[in-house]
């Protein structure tokens, strides 16, 4: 079936893609793993993943979704079918739109957090906060579901709200407004730190001076994981959006802009977070309660702390927002695909499928704390199974895909760049990240 819009131009494109890139993964999710995994050690992993496995494979999803043009299981149908390969291959589709399914689940539980502390930053603020008080405020939260799923629906709304309008009135009109808007709140706010003093040395030194003793294949996955999950990949949204791009827009260049730019968010938001976090004598490892709990307290002891506090959580809503879509969109584009219908029903039906995991989602932090599953609680779970297995696992297929089944010719055709930056492509794709993925999987399910 034929896909259900296009991008006005590359700018559109790249500002679209870029948009669902950077999301909670640069400014919440890749703080607190730093944190937890070594400072400036897991920075350096993470960069080398981005640029050698990250960004190889996310021109292969591009490419795969252009030249499939449909959702990911059409597209790479569409292609295994064209090449003479199974026609199984289309599992990999499905499988990244199970792992985006999944991280909705959780994910929209997340956003709804993000905009419970916008909104509680321009009313009450957090004058008074201390890591008591911070705790007790995350708790609270935490520990009613009805609370966390009105939140979490009201992102969900927003977000299938703009999908109503479609590729370009709808995605990539929000991304035109939201991605200028989110970089210019996360420069004033580094700045900010910079005038305010304190904190900004230390930051700098632990996000960029590395103990490589500290790396060892947890380190490692987690940053495979992270590259994955801030660039996108793995996840469907970038091979439905490769299926929305004009025949003549390069795709390396574009993709190596979204990666620089993702990365460049992530190392904004560490300039942003860390020096609140060092400044106020705070834990930089406090995990995913990082955004929540720590910075709350820190926000309370800085001069003009609630309108600082306003504009991050307006920051992370925005990041968060665009992220929203690009995971729904591709579950969207495969129902249109499967089913035929309007938009208007394929966004309600992925809406509602999603609503009913976000329940999920809210009781897994309370009424559901104590249920396990693989010896793991359910929130884990949600968050492990869909980032840490399936986006891996995901990435790799695609690789093996792009690298091996996609004939010499018909690959550099699709890719259309130097044959350098192509042979050079195709050697990481075929050679270097298959071995390199699977390897880290593989020592990470033995218990290494």
């Amino acid at each position: 079936m034929a896909v259900s819009g296009h991008w006005r131009n590359r700018y559109g494109f790249i500002l679209a893609a870029t948009g669902f890139a950077v999301g909670l993964g640069n400014i919440w999710r890749f703080p607190y793993l730093t944190g937890e995994n070594g400072g400036g050690a897991f920075v350096v992993v993470y960069i080398a993943c981005a640029l050698l496995i990250a960004v190889p494979i996310l021109v292969a999803e591009i490419v795969i979704g252009r030249q499939g043009g449909g959702s990911p299981p059409v597209a790479m149908a569409v292609l295994a079918r064209e090449h003479g390969k199974s026609a199984a291959w289309k599992g990999v589709g499905f499988l990244n739109l199970s792992a985006a399914t999944l991280i909705c689940f959780l994910y929209s539980v997340i956003i709804g957090l993000v905009l419970a502390y916008l909104w509680k930053s321009m009313t009450t603020g957090f004058a008074g906060f201390g890591a008591v008080a911070a705790d007790a405020e995350f708790a609270f939260l935490l520990a009613s579901p009805w609370r966390l799923l009105g939140w979490s629906t009201l992102a969900l709304g927003i977000s299938l709200g703009l999908l109503v309008f479609g590729v370009q009135q709808g995605i990539e009109r929000a991304a035109r407004i939201l991605m200028p808007s989110l970089l210019v709140l996360l420069i004033g706010l580094v700045l900010y730190n910079v005038v305010a003093g304190g904190g900004v040395d230390q930051a700098i030194d632990y996000l960029f001076t590395p103990d490589f003793s500290r790396i060892n294949g947890t380190v490692v996955l987690a940053a495979i994981s992270q590259a994955f999950f801030s660039i996108g990949v793995g996840m469907a949204a970038m091979m439905t959006f490769g299926a929305y791009l004009p025949r003549e827009v390069p795709v390396v260049t574009s993709a190596v802009m979204i990666a620089v730019v993702d990365t460049f968010v992530a190392i904004l938001a560490g300039l942003v977070i860390f020096p609140m976090v060092f400044a106020n004598g705070l834990n930089p490892a406090g995990g995913a309660g990082l955004v929540f709990e720590t910075l709350a307290v820190a926000f309370a002891q800085m001069p003009s702390g609630d309108l600082v506090a306003t504009l991050f959580f307006l920051l992370l809503s925005f990041a968060a927002i665009t992220s929203l879509v690009g995971l729904l969109e591709a579950q969207v584009a495969w129902v249109l695909d499967r089913f035929g219908t309007s938009r208007l029903i394929a966004v309600l039906s992925v809406g509602g499928f999603v609503f009913c995991g976000s329940v999920v989602g809210s009781l897994a932090y309370n009424h559901w704390a104590d249920v396990e599953l693989f010896g793991r609680s359910l929130d884990v779970v949600l968050d492990f199974v869909p980032n840490q297995l399936f986006l891996p696992i995901g990435g790799l297929l695609i690789a093996i895909f792009a690298g091996w089944m996609l004939p010499y010719g018909a690959a550099a055709k699709a890719v259309m760049t130097s044959g350098a930056v192509f042979n050079l492509w195709r050697f990481l794709i075929r050679i270097v990240i298959p071995p390199a993925v699977a390897g880290i999987l593989i020592y990470f399910i033995i218990g290494g």
